[in-house]
C-alpha cells in the first residue's frame, strides 16, 4: 500500500513537472506585434484578425488607440490585445469619473470576449516634455486601475510605455540610471504602483537608433567582439540586451528589481532615404529574425538570465500615411495584401527565424544578383499597369494566370513583382529597367516562393 501510494505520488510529481514544462514552452513561442493604421491601403481588421490567427505565430497585438473595429474583430481569436489611452486624454483621466467612464466605453463591451491583457497609458510620455501629461501619468495609472476594478475587471494591466531616453545613463548596462528629478518624483511611484498590481515596466528598445557603421554587428545580433562591463565582467555581443539590462540596473537602483519589463516596440525598417547605411531588407530580415528566434527560446540577458521578454515587434504593416522620412512608412513585417515584406520566422507554414539556429534560413542575398520589385505603398492601378506594359512587351506572364506556378498567392502585388522583375532581368538589368515610372526597386533578396522561381 506505501509503495502504491509513493508510486502514485511520484507519477503525479511527473506530471506537474510535464505539465509545467509545456506551459513554459508555450508561453515562449511566440511573440506580439503593433498593429498601426496609419495608411489608406489596409486590409480590414476582420481580415487581420483572421490572418494573424490562422496564418502567423504571432499570439499578441499592441494598437495605439481603443479602436473598437479592431476589438471586435479580434473577439474570441484567443489573441491578446494592449489597448493605449491617448496622450491628451491623460490629464482628465486621472479623475475617477472620466477614468471610469473610459473603462466603460472603451474596455467593459468587448473585455473578456476580446482578451484585453493590458492597457497602456499613453505613449512616451517623458519625451515629451508636457508636464500636464508628465504629472498626471501616474495618477491617471492608478485611477485607471481602480476604475477597472470598479468595473470588476481584475486581469487587466496599466502600465506606460518609455523610449530609452528615460535614463541619463546606460553604458556600460550596469551603471544605468533614470534622468535625475524623474527618478524619485515618477518612476519610483510608477515602480511601485506597478509591483502593487503585478504590472510590467514597459520600454522600448531600438538598436536601430543607436546605429554606427562601427558597431553595426553589435545592434545586429551578428558575430562581433562585444562590449565589455567594467563593473561586472560581463561582454555583451548585442545592444538589445545591453539596453534592457541598462533599464534593469536603473530600477534595481531604486530599488524595483523584482518588477517585471516588457518590451513593448522594437523593430529595423527595411527602406530608408538614400544615404543611410543602417536601412536595407537585409538587415531589417536578420534583426527581427533573430529576436524572433531569441522569444522562441525563451532568452533572458546577461543580469536577467531567467527571464523571459513579452516583445512587440514593430510594426504589422508598412504605413504609407506616416509622415516623417521613408523610414517611418517601412518598418512592416507585411505588405497589406499580407505578403511578407522579408522572411522573420513570423509565418506558421513559412521559413522560421534569422541568424543562426532559426531552422530553415531566411532568405541571403545573392552577391551581385538584383530582383525587381514594388515599391512599398504603389496603388493597385500602377501596378496593374506595369503588369499589362510588361506583358506586352515579351514578358511571358503565363505563369501569373490560373494554374501557373506564381498565380498564387492571387493579387496585384505579388502578380506585379514577376513580371517587373522578368522584365528587368530580360531587358538589360539596369536600374532604368527597373523605374517602371518609378514604382519599381531593386532588392537583393530573392522574392521568390514555394514553386514560383524568379530569374
Amino acid at each position: 500500500m506505501v509503495a502504491k501510494t509513493n508510486l502514485s505520488h511520484h507519477l503525479l510529481l511527473l506530471l506537474l513537472l510535464v505539465s509545467t514544462l509545456l506551459h513554459l514552452f508555450t508561453t515562449t513561442i511566440a511573440i506580439g506585434v503593433n498593429y498601426g493604421t496609419q495608411g489608406n491601403n489596409l486590409p480590414p481588421p476582420s481580415q487581420v484578425a483572421n490572418f494573424i490567427k490562422t496564418q502567423t505565430i504571432i499570439d499578441s497585438i499592441k494598437i495605439f488607440d481603443t479602436n473598437h473595429d479592431i476589438l471586435n474583430a479580434f473577439a474570441n481569436t484567443g489573441i491578446t490585445v494592449t489597448v493605449t489611452v491617448g496622450n491628451g486624454d491623460i490629464p482628465s483621466l486621472a479623475n475617477l469619473n472620466s477614468a471610469r467612464g473610459w473603462v466603460s466605453a472603451n474596455i467593459a463591451p468587448f473585455h473578456p470576449q476580446t482578451r484585453i491583457n493590458r492597457i497602456v497609458v499613453g505613449n512616451e510620455i517623458m519625451a515629451t516634455a508636457n508636464k500636464p501629461w508628465i504629472s498626471n501619468l501616474v495618477p491617471a495609472m492608478r485611477t485607471i486601475h481602480k476604475a477597472l476594478l470598479l468595473a470588476g475587471i481584475r486581469n487587466v494591466q496599466v502600465t506606460t510605455p518609455h523610449s530609452l531616453g528615460i535614463l541619463s545613463i546606460s553604458e556600460p548596462p550596469s551603471a544605468g540610471q533614470f534622468r535625475r528629478g524623474f527618478d524619485r518624483a515618477i518612476f519610483a511611484p510608477m515602480l511601485q504602483f506597478l509591483r502593487e498590481t503585478k504590472s510590467p515596466f514597459m520600454v522600448n528598445p531600438y538598436p536601430y537608433f543607436g546605429y554606427s557603421p562601427k558597431m553595426a554587428n553589435y545592434a545586429l545580433f551578428k558575430r562581433n567582439r562585444g562590449v565589455h562591463d567594467r563593473f561586472t565582467g560581463i561582454t555583451y555581443t548585442n545592444m538589445h540586451d545591453a539596453m534592457l539590462d541598462a533599464t534593469y540596473s536603473a530600477m534595481r537602483k531604486l530599488g524595483y528589481g523584482d518588477v517585471g519589463i516588457v518590451v513593448g516596440e522594437t523593430g529595423w525598417p527595411s527602406v530608408c532615404d538614400p544615404g543611410q547605411p543602417a536601412c536595407s531588407m537585409e538587415n531589417a530580415a536578420w534583426f527581427n529574425g533573430n529576436l524572433v528566434r531569441r522569444s522562441r527560446q525563451g532568452k533572458g540577458t546577461p543580469l536577467m538570465p531567467n527571464r523571459r521578454f513579452e516583445t512587440y515587434l514593430f510594426s504589422l504593416f508598412n504605413e504609407n500615411l506616416k509622415p516623417g522620412p521613408t523610414a517611418e512608412r517601412n518598418w512592416g513585417l507585411f505588405r497589406p495584401d499580407f505578403s511578407p515584406i522579408y522572411d522573420a520566422g513570423i509565418l506558421r507554414n513559412g521559413q522560421r527565424g534569422g541568424g543562426r539556429g532559426g531552422g530553415r534560413q531566411r532568405p541571403r542575398p545573392t552577391p551581385g544578383k538584383q530582383w525587381c520589385v514594388p515599391k512599398p505603398g504603389v496603388s493597385d492601378q500602377a501596378l496593374q499597369a506595369n503588369i499589362d506594359y510588361a506583358c506586352s512587351q515579351g514578358v511571358d506572364c503565363k505563369p501569373i494566370q490560373p494554374g501557373g506556378a506564381c498565380f498564387d498567392p492571387n493579387n496585384v502585388r505579388s502578380h506585379a513583382s514577376y513580371v517587373m522583375n522578368f522584365f528587368y532581368q530580360t531587358h538589360g538589368r539596369q536600374a532604368f529597367n527597373c523605374d517602371f515610372s518609378n514604382t519599381g526597386v531593386l532588392t537583393a533578396v530573392n522574392p521568390g516562393h514555394g514553386t514560383c522561381r524568379f530569374i
